[in-house]
């Protein structure tokens, strides 16, 4: 109980500085920069940007990405192509256990090919429904948060919404923390490997989790020649930290919310497949 309070503070602990380079750039764009320039600008090539970031250790870019989006920074191609290569737990646990750099290496090409080309669709088949509106202003999250930036400032409002966002990020991760520990971690992996047929499905599902303790239980069962390298790869896609969590907290479109969510769940589980079928 006490190793689930403390996991939880210090994974919030590390998204605070994601948080708030975030939200100081948001307020930056709001009050120094011609938004709709900038999103002219990096629109056409912000999922190729966005998969190689999400690339790196651990899931602060998920939530970068999803308070991004939604104050319409980037596109839902970017979004999802952060989500979709996101690494969170499966790089150190990999390094720690010595596998082959070149299979680690091929592993992280994978997601973010995947993830950017993914990207680039969504962006093509998406771009005439997702559409920027009034709600979707980056003026609109500062009402949500009642930051009042015209009386603060730039680096104090970021900061006000940094510790808004890292006090819900610590509840949530408490919550879900409690949940895996009253469900325990061996139940979750006999879960996953309960019906081969169904790994695929099944691994994308505990990938979907918003916390590291599901691409540690997928990573690991990897390692240990459990699941393929498929059921694998369909739970790392999904996984995506608390990037999930940051989008439905902020971005208050539940339709496209639901929609970013089911293109990441089918692209594992769809990828899963095709992977071990090669």
């Amino acid at each position: 109980m006490q190793d689930c309070l403390i996991d939880a503070l210090l994974d919030t602990l590390k998204l605070l500085p994601y948080l708030f380079v975030t939200f100081l750039l948001l307020e930056f764009i709001e009050h120094k920069i011609n938004s709709k320039k900038l999103l002219s600008r990096g629109q056409k090539v912000g999922p190729l940007i966005g998969g190689l970031l999400g690339a790196l250790p651990q899931c602060g870019f998920s939530a970068m990405a999803a308070n991004l989006f939604a104050g319409r920074v980037i596109t839902i191609g970017t979004v999802v192509a952060v989500f979709l290569s996101t690494s969170d737990e499966m790089l150190p646990i990999m390094l720690g256990e010595q596998v082959d750099l070149s299979t680690i290496l091929k592993i992280i090409g994978i997601k973010v090919l995947i993830g950017v080309t993914v990207g680039f669709i969504c962006d093509l088949v998406f771009c005439k429904f997702f559409k920027k509106s009034k709600d979707h202003e980056i003026s609109h999250l500062c009402k949500e948060e009642h930051c009042h930036c015209e009386e603060h400032g730039v680096v104090v409002s970021s900061l006000i919404h940094t510790l808004k966002t890292g006090a819900f990020l610590l509840a949530a991760n408490i919550l879900i923390g409690l949940i895996i520990y009253w469900i325990g971690e061996e139940n979750l992996a006999s879960f996953l490997l309960g019906s081969k047929p169904l790994s695929y499905l099944l691994a994308s599902l505990v990938g979907l989790i918003p916390n590291c303790a599901g691409s540690i239980i997928i990573t690991e069962l990897y390692l240990a020649g459990l699941i393929s390298l498929g059921s694998m790869m369909a739970g790392l896609l999904t996984g995506c930290g608390l990037g999930l969590l940051l989008l439905f907290k902020n971005h208050k479109n539940w339709r496209e919310n639901i929609t970013i969510l089911t293109i990441i769940y089918i692209v594992g589980v769809v990828a899963g497949l095709i992977i071990d079928l090669f």
